[in-house]
């Protein structure tokens, strides 16, 4: 049994009814995704039909080369709880992410990454946390990845945690379930990689409060990962410091 580790801001200061009636919006930022997207988007179905009738997908076409819009598009043609938004160039994950939230309309927000490397069934497993905290996010218990990405993973992890003053266990893990009200007022600068950093570190300081949880880390089937390409590490560091003063002087 995975412990659950909870981090708290100065107050928890969302309140929304508990149970599991609540609606929820599941997206997926997707860039060169064709050969994962359309698995990913079915998993999904099934796994939110169990959870809330009231549910909708949003696909986020980061400007992918490859057939994941058409594929997209083809499922929410068939499917009304399906949307996609399309960025016409790769704007970046972070871009991505802040696309997907503002297209969000349900009462959760939950996001993961169109690589199918998380099993969505796990997503039950944060919502019992989201009862008593605003954010619930996972951490990876088994990295599928080689030594340099999961000491990379780590080093981040570790260095993002003291420029912030937080405690999490894997900032940049794709799989975070969020109450809607997190996001009121809070104005994302990061079109980057550092945007999983930001959204946390301004919730934190918010007043917000995080339940952590393992879950599992599965293979990638098809496609390339891009969020260790050097020029995606360089522009992170970059824009570290400058969130830090972003956000200690309340911009």
């Amino acid at each position: 049994m995975v412990s659950v580790e909870q981090v708290r801001g100065p107050s928890s200061t969302i309140g929304m009814p508990a149970g599991r009636s609540r609606s929820i919006s599941v997206f997926f930022p997707c860039f060169n995704e064709a050969g994962n997207v359309e698995d990913v988007v079915s998993r999904a179905i099934t796994v939110l039909q169990d959870i809330s009738p009231d549910f909708e997908i949003i696909v986020v076409n980061d400007g992918s080369r490859d057939s994941t819009g058409a594929i997209a598009d083809r499922l929410a043609a068939v499917n009304p709880k399906i949307r996609v938004v399309h960025h016409p160039i790769n704007r970046g994950y972070g871009a991505a992410l802040q696309s997907g939230i503002a297209a969000c309309t349900k009462d959760l927000i939950f996001f993961t990454d169109g690589d199918g490397q998380f099993d969505l069934t796990e997503l039950k497993n944060l919502l019992p946390l989201i009862d008593s905290h605003d954010i619930a996010i996972g951490y990876r218990i088994n990295r599928q990845e080689g030594f340099l990405r999961r000491f990379n993973g780590w080093a981040w992890t570790h260095l993002v945690c003291l420029v912030f003053s937080l405690r999490l266990r894997d900032i940049d893990c794709a799989f975070k379930l969020f109450r809607r009200q997190v996001f009121d007022g809070m104005r994302l600068l990061s079109n980057g990689a550092l945007i999983s950093t930001e959204i946390l570190a301004r919730a934190v300081r918010k007043g917000c409060s995080i339940a952590q949880i393992g879950v599992r880390h599965l293979p990638r089937r098809s496609g390339q990962p891009s969020g260790a390409k050097p020029t995606v590490i360089l522009r992170a560091f970059r824009e570290l410091f400058r969130l830090r003063r972003q956000i200690l002087s309340g911009e």
